[in-house]
C-alpha cells in the first residue's frame, strides 16, 4: 500500500514511545510512528515471547521485551494496545517504573472502565490521556498491522477532567500525525456511542453466526454453502479477537444493555409490521436506514462499493 500519512516529520514528537500489546493496532502504531518518525525509539512490550520474536522478525521496533516494566522505563508516551480487562493489572504492574511527566495512553474500545481500572495506580505527575482509535479489521497479531489503518478514522479522547492540556495535545498530534480524524469527549458519552455504533453490532454478528452454526446439521451443510452478502459480513464482524470482545461486553455492560433494550423494542415493533402486512412501515423503516448508509459514505467513512469483506487489489 503507497504511503498517504505524509513525509516523516523532522523532530519525533516523544522521545521514547512504549507500545504495551502488539497485535493488530499495537503494530500498526509501531509501523506508523517508523513511517512518519514519531517517536525517536519505539519499544514493543507483550507478554507472549513469540509476538515479541515476531516483532523483531519484522523489525517494526526498535526495542521488544517482555518485561513490562523494563519496556516502559523512561518512555515519554505509553499506550496500553491490550483488551480492557488487563488494564488494572498492567496499570499496577507498570506503574513503578513510569517516570514523573509521562504521559499513559490506550486504544481500548470502552473508556469509564479504563479509567476506574487505571486511575488507583496512576504515580503524581503521570498524566493519563485515554484514546480510542475506531478502527480495525477481523485480523489480530503483529502481522496483520499495517501504517494506513488509522488514516481517515476517527480517534476519540476521553481525558478526564482537570487533565494536562499539554499532554493532551501530544496526544492528539500523535493521532492527527497519524492520519485520524480527533474528537474529543467524556468517557460516559463514548461509552454509549460506541455502544450502538460498534459493540451491540459485534453482539448482533456473534449471535447470529452462532445460529447459523446450530442450524448447519439441519440445513446440511447449506447455510455457509449458499451464504450471501449480508451473512459473509457477519462473519467477518464474528471473526474478531474473543478475548478483546468479551471484556468489551463486561466493561460496558451499562451501556450495551440500555441499547439491547431499545433494540429489542424497535424489533418488536418491526416484527408486528411483517406479522399485519404493514408495508408503509418497512419501507419507511428501509428508507431511513439507507439514508444514514449514505451518510456514513459521504462522510468518508466507507465506499459505494460493497466487497462483503474481501480485500481488494490496490
Amino acid at each position: 500500500m503507497p504511503d498517504r500519512l505524509g513525509p516523516p516529520l523532522d523532530t519525533p514528537l516523544v522521545s521514547r514511545l512504549a507500545l504495551v500489546g502488539l497485535g493488530l493496532i499495537g503494530s500498526s502504531i509501531a509501523r506508523a510512528a517508523r513511517l512518519r518518525n514519531l517517536a525517536g525509539t519505539i519499544v514493543a512490550v507483550d507478554r507472549d515471547p513469540a509476538v515479541i520474536r515476531r516483532v523483531e522478525e519484522l523489525g517494526i521496533a526498535d526495542e521488544a521485551t517482555t518485561d513490562p516494566t523494563a519496556g516502559v522505563r523512561d518512555a515519554d508516551l505509553v499506550i496500553l494496545c491490550i483488551p480492557v480487562g488487563g488494564f488494572a493489572a498492567v496499570a499496577k504492574a507498570i506503574a513503578p517504573a513510569l517516570k514523573p511527566g509521562a504521559i499513559l495512553s490506550d486504544t481500548g474500545s470502552v473508556k469509564k472502565s479504563m479509567i476506574e481500572q487505571v486511575t488507583p495506580h496512576l504515580p503524581e505527575g503521570v498524566h493519563l490521556v485515554p484514546a480510542h482509535p475506531v478502527a480495525g479489521t477481523e485480523h489480530s497479531g503483529p502481522d496483520a498491522g499495517f501504517a494506513t489503518l488509522f488514516r481517515d478514522r476517527w480517534c476519540i479522547l476521553t481525558p478526564p477532567e482537570g487533565s494536562d492540556p499539554e499532554a493532551v495535545a501530544k496526544v492528539a498530534a500523535l493521532w492527527s500525525a497519524m492520519g485520524a480524524n480527533v474528537e474529543v469527549m467524556t468517557a460516559e458519552h463514548h461509552d454509549l456511542v460506541l455502544a450502538i455504533t460498534s459493540h451491540v453490532p459485534h453482539l448482533i454478528a456473534y449471535n447470529i453466526v452462532g445460529t447459523a452454526a446450530d442450524l448447519e446439521e439441519v440445513t446440511q451443510g447449506e447455510v455457509i454453502k449458499f451464504s450471501a452478502g449480508g451473512f459473509r459480513d457477519f462473519t467477518r464482524i464474528a471473526a474478531s479477537d474473543p478475548t478483546m470482545w468479551r471484556d468489551i461486553f463486561l466493561h460496558n455492560k451499562e451501556a450495551v444493555l440500555e441499547m439491547l433494550g431499545r433494540l429489542n423494542e424497535d424489533i418488536a415493533i418491526l416484527a408486528r409490521a411483517i406479522r399485519w402486512g404493514d408495508g408503509d412501515a418497512l419501507f419507511d423503516l428501509f428508507t431511513r436506514t439507507r439514508a444514514i448508509r449514505r451518510g456514513i459514505i459521504s462522510q468518508g467513512q466507507e465506499t459505494p462499493e460493497p466487497d462483503f469483506g474481501r480485500r481488494r487489489e490496490e
